[in-house]
């Protein structure tokens, strides 16, 4: 499964994506090191990647967890990710979770990758809610979701704890499939 808007591609990650990953989350640590800390931990070398990929394409195929790569069309150079996470198949929820390259942010990128992994989650998932989780700070996230028609619901208190830092209350947006 290809999705393509514009210049770009999402695919499901695949074992040909580790050295890339690796690279992706070395380059951009510091950005990734307050929301991101476990996938950050968990590819600091390729081999770590290596074993992180295989983790996830077993999650991906047990339903359990779909982690997706952003990548540049023509050159196939991997840009971002962008989880659904935290599935709960009763009720069809689901969570999105992204990150993308310091070069590429501020385009409205991953805001056009959460429309069509959107559509592609109520379509071919049947997932009926599905929610972005943001810190209030966050704009560019805040921003993904409320381009994307997500409403803020509620705050969710000391919901995040950052490596080194304290607890964060952090803002919960929803988007459902009538």
């Amino acid at each position: 499964m290809i999705l393509q808007f514009d210049d770009f591609d999402i695919t499901p990650i695949n074992t040909n994506d580790a050295w890339a990953l690796c690279d992706l989350m070395i380059t951009n640590s510091d950005r990734f090191k307050r929301f991101f800390p476990g996938t950050l931990k968990d590819n600091l070398n390729p081999t770590l990647s290596q074993l992180f990929v295989e983790k996830k394409l077993k999650q991906f195929q047990k339903k359990e967890e779909f982690l997706f790569t952003l990548k540049v069309s023509q050159t196939s150079k991997l840009i971002g990710l962008i989880y659904i996470k935290a599935l709960d198949w009763s009720i069809n929820q689901g969570e999105f979770a992204y990150c993308i390259d310091y070069n590429y942010k501020g385009q409205g990128i991953i805001s056009k990758a959460i429309t069509a992994l959107s559509n592609y989650a109520f379509t071919s998932l049947d997932l009926k809610t599905l929610q972005i989780i943001a810190h209030k700070d966050n704009l560019p996230s805040v921003n993904v979701a409320t381009n994307n028609g997500f409403q803020w619901i509620k705050t969710l208190k000391n919901e995040c704890t950052p490596t080194d830092d304290n607890p964060l209350d952090m803002e919960l947006y929803e988007l459902h499939n009538l």
